[in-house]
């Protein structure tokens, strides 16, 4: 049966504790399967507008989880330009460099996201100084995205593949991505790769509940993904 339902369900690690910090992103991905549910983590507003859209639009109905986390209604580099939600534009599954971003053999490690922990990751990429590590955004999660992904990863050749979350390695996307994306390398002619995970080890709690302590391991997680 069709369901045009759409829940918000705000996700995000902002050191506010466990209950604040996750809506089980891993739950709703060990439902889907057969493209019955959509689960979306959206870093743009028209990302957000266009997935919405989008839910109205189409012939079919299925149920939408977005996963975008409250923080971004007020993130500085949250922004999105007026052509980016004018006709012609569309959402994007996955979202590459920005244009001009180094390519090919220039690229070391192509570090693949989704969610707010992009912007750390941007953050702290251009207060280093770092232009050999590219980082790919996925909007969407469920249904798997593996088109638009294989088109963004043929543009890096030989470079490292990893995965960064905030969550803990038993939560998060881990699970679900982790076997869709190694299908996806695998099609590539080079030298086979595997996908490598940077982000928190495994935990009983979603978050530690402490501030100090969230913000060191965020700091690791991240200087880990552009090492």
């Amino acid at each position: 049966r069709m369901s045009g339902l759409v829940m918000l369900l705000p996700h995000g690690h902002e050191g506010q504790g466990p209950e604040h910090s996750s809506a089980r992103v891993e739950r709703f991905l060990q439902l889907a399967a057969e493209g019955n549910i959509q689960v979306v983590n959206c870093t743009t507003p028209a990302s957000f507008f266009h997935v919405l859209r989008r839910q109205l639009r189409r012939s079919y109905r299925k149920p939408l989880i977005v996963m975008s986390p409250k923080s971004l209604l007020r993130h500085k580099r949250c922004v999105s330009a007026l052509e980016d939600l004018a006709p012609g534009s569309h959402f994007n599954r996955v979202i590459g460099e920005a244009d001009g971003f180094a390519l090919g053999e220039e690229i070391r490690r192509v570090v693949l996201c989704s969610g707010k922990v992009y912007y750390d990751l941007l953050g702290r990429r251009e207060e280093q100084g770092i232009e050999d590590v590219a980082l790919l955004r996925m909007e969407q999660i469920a249904p798997f995205p593996g088109r638009s992904l294989t088109v963004e990863l043929a543009k890096y050749g030989q470079a490292e593949i990893v995965w960064c979350q905030e969550e803990p390695r038993n939560q998060g996307a881990w699970s679900y991505v982790q076997p869709r994306i190694n299908a996806v390398l695998k099609g590539f002619q080079e030298t086979p790769r595997r996908l490598g995970y940077i982000g928190r080890p495994e935990a009983a709690s979603p978050a530690s509940g402490s501030f100090k302590t969230h913000l060191s391991e965020q700091a690791l997680l991240v200087g880990d993904a552009l090492a």
